[in-house]
């Protein structure tokens, strides 16, 4: 994880002077701009570290050596539920509060109330057993 740490800290690191240049640039008169690039190098220098303290932890995977095999990466990869309907149920309501948006605010209320709904119930869907809706 040490490349991949690495590139995203040298991106946050690069996007702080570039925002102050632009800063000076526009005369600190247009604020998205700039601050959009702070906070992107923020952002950049966020996962940078993490991946970097994650990278020591863990230690070196097969992608980082050179000559690791193709079967050195192979085994169990996560939990992953095939067979859930909570992100359907979740995307129906960032698609609905995405359109409260556009249409009015008391659609995005609907939208924040089911998105709660949805993330208790994919949270908590093994909570009683496999298979168990």
């Amino acid at each position: 994880m040490k490349v991949e740490a690495w590139l995203f800290i040298l991106v946050g690191l690069f996007f702080i002077p570039v925002a102050t240049v632009y800063g000076f640039m526009v005369a600190w008169n247009e604020p998205v701009g700039f601050l959009a690039m702070y906070l992107l190098a923020g952002l950049c220098l966020m996962v940078g570290v993490y991946l970097y303290y994650t990278g020591n932890r863990v230690g070196p995977r097969p992608e980082d050596r050179v000559d690791a095999e193709v079967h050195e990466g192979s085994g169990e990869q996560g939990h992953f539920s095939p067979w859930s309907w909570w992100p359907l149920v979740l995307g129906l309501a960032c698609a609905s509060g995405f359109l409260g948006l556009a249409v009015g605010w008391w659609v995005l209320f609907f939208g924040a109330g089911l998105a709660v709904i949805a993330l208790v119930g994919w949270v908590y869907e093994y909570s009683r057993g496999d298979h168990a809706h």
